[in-house]
């Protein structure tokens, strides 16, 4: 069974949490499935769980290089250089990322309100960028950003390899065929 989430702002990627946190319990009705790879709790969009161990791997061990890809609200307005480094790859603590496809993007039609909304300052621009990556390092996507001097306001993951939220709500699952 392969099972497609959209994770809302604020839920942890694990089914309990002893501080009474949202939980992926409050989310996934079925049954002995678990999450093949995680989100932050401060990030969005789609995860995927199932109940097959070797599936969970091939979507997650970056040996299977399965791209995931993220629409990333950033503060400023992104430049073209800033755009070029994340494509070349940029230098974090711990060792140079990959080279990221990388682009400027819009802020699609489709985006639900988070709550809470992302902060809003008069003075200073935001930017949208559609980023993907073939790796997975912890909190990646919001180093690279940061590294290039633009820090993550919002974090929602659209797609893993071929699977992509396509219209999920927030908080609703869907059934992915095998």
């Amino acid at each position: 069974m392969l099972i497609a989430l959209n994770k809302p702002y604020g839920v942890l990627c694990q089914f309990s949490d002893a501080d009474g946190r949202r939980t992926l319990a409050d989310f996934v009705t079925q049954k002995d499935v678990y999450p093949a790879g995680r989100l932050d709790h401060d990030s969005e969009g789609l995860l995927l769980l199932t109940d097959d161990g070797r599936l969970a791997h091939r979507l997650t061990d970056p040996k299977h290089k399965q791209p995931k890809t993220y629409l990333v609200q950033v503060d400023g307005q992104v430049t073209d250089d800033a755009v070029a480094a994340l494509r070349r790859g940029v230098v974090l603590n711990d060792g140079p990322t990959l080279p990221a496809g990388a682009e400027h993007a819009v802020e699609p039609d489709w985006l639900w309100p988070r709550d809470p909304p992302v902060r809003f300052r008069k003075l200073i621009p935001t930017s949208w960028l559609r980023i993907t990556l073939r790796e997975g390092r912890n909190r990646q996507v919001r180093r690279m950003t940061a590294a290039v001097g633009f820090p993550t306001l919002r974090l929602i993951r659209e797609r893993i390899g071929p699977h992509a939220l396509d219209g999920l709500p927030p908080g609703e699952t869907r059934v992915i065929p095998l």
